[in-house]
């Protein structure tokens, strides 16, 4: 009896212990009208200098306007003191995380020439130039079985707008290779960079893979956003598209995943990416790990809106493979190294000092009248004295 009365007991403080508990638990999780905060893109081009863009939206995925100082950020779990790079961010925000470059990179396989949809893409990009801001650029990029740079990046609207309508269908899809371009277009490019991938069908044709573009991703960093054209209930026909497979993409390259059934709605979609793009945040700081030893940083940005703390999680790797050495400590480093190559080279001496020794005994040695030679040949007569 006294068993059950104890088990009873316990179970009675757990419960209460929970329930005590939880609503500072729930008080952690956004509710559907909190807004939604996500790390885009990472640059550590400056190290031990890094900035990190974040995107603030609605559950409908527009643009909300916080103040930047609500913006905390943590690297390995210690608050960093951060600046505002450029811009406010959000609806107020005027310049938005400074220059944006944007590559286009849209599928002309054989299949976008069914229901119009090529012609229909055609438009959703130009929508898109149109509402580039002064200063921001954009670069097109085509494929189906080739590669084609239709337009390097620029900040000319016309140009862009002449090349988005030269585009013509062609025949099957190499999508890992147009986006392994597009990263190697924008590698020498600095600021916030993105690509937004229109594609209606799977990748038949291209000699890399989802984890070589992801894996190509610089320093600076880069975010993709795929934007899904077809049927996903039919992967395997002409109409079909691998919609796992760009989640999987958009997730892992910091970006967003979109389907869209009708052709007629991708100019609001493209409209859409490009306001959610100028309107993000850029914040910098210093990571009090300076070295760039190859070692992951975990980074986690949160905000706190309307009494709710919302907050997102990703990570990033400085570069490196051996540990950098601070200026200040070259010269203790190099007198490290000296007495290292001493040590190394005291061995192969001794060796040296020890043959040299050894040559001289065996050239001192004497050699008497009459002793054979050890050289090849026959030995020499003795001479023999006769007296008479």
């Amino acid at each position: 009896m006294r068993k059950i009365s104890r088990f009873i007991l316990t179970l009675g403080l757990l419960l209460v212990l929970t329930f005590w508990s939880a609503p500072g638990a729930f008080a952690q999780t956004p509710t559907p009208a909190s807004p939604q905060i996500r790390i885009t893109q990472v640059d550590t081009s400056k190290f031990p200098q890094v900035t990190v863009y974040v995107s603030v939206t609605d559950a409908n995925g527009q643009p909300v306007g916080v103040d930047p100082s609500a913006i905390q950020i943590s690297e390995n779990g210690q608050v960093m003191k951060t600046a505002v790079a450029n811009g406010t961010g959000g609806q107020t925000n005027t310049k938005g995380p400074g220059q944006l470059t944007t590559m286009l990179v849209i599928d002309i396989s054989g299949s976008m020439a069914t229901a119009n949809k090529l012609t229909l893409a055609k438009a959703a990009a130009k929508a898109y130039v149109d509402q580039m801001r002064p200063g921001d650029q954009a670069g097109l990029i085509a494929f189906d079985t080739h590669i084609e740079v239709n337009q390097p990046v620029t900040s000319d609207h016309q140009i862009l707008i002449q090349a988005i309508d030269s585009l013509q269908p062609g025949s099957d899809t190499a999508m890992f290779d147009a986006l392994t371009q597009a990263e190697q277009d924008l590698s020498s490019i600095n600021g916030r960079k993105a690509i937004l991938l229109l594609t209606d069908g799977m990748d038949n044709r291209s000699k890399n893979n989802a984890d070589s573009v992801i894996n190509a991703i610089g320093p600076s960093g880069l975010t993709i956003s795929t934007i899904g054209l077809g049927n996903p209930q039919d992967p395997k026909s002409l109409q079909g598209i691998d919609e796992a497979g760009l989640k999987s993409l958009a997730q892992r390259a910091g970006g967003i995943y979109t389907y869209e059934p009708d052709p007629s709605q991708l100019a609001s979609i493209f409209q859409q990416y490009g306001t959610a793009l100028q309107n993000e945040y850029a914040l910098t700081y210093t990571s009090p790990s300076a070295l760039r030893d190859g070692v992951n940083r975990s980074l986690s940005v949160s905000l706190t809106s309307g009494g709710a703390a919302v907050a997102a999680q990703s990570q990033y790797n400085p570069g490196g493979v051996l540990p950098e050495v601070p200026s200040q400590s070259w010269p203790l480093f190099g007198g490290i190294l000296l007495v290292l190559l001493i040590l190394l080279g005291l061995p192969m001496l001794a060796n040296l000092v020890g043959h040299r020794s050894m040559g001289s005994r065996k050239k001192s040695r004497i050699k008497f009248a009459g002793q054979p030679s050890s050289s090849a040949g026959p030995a020499p007569q003795k001479s023999h004295v006769k007296i008479k």
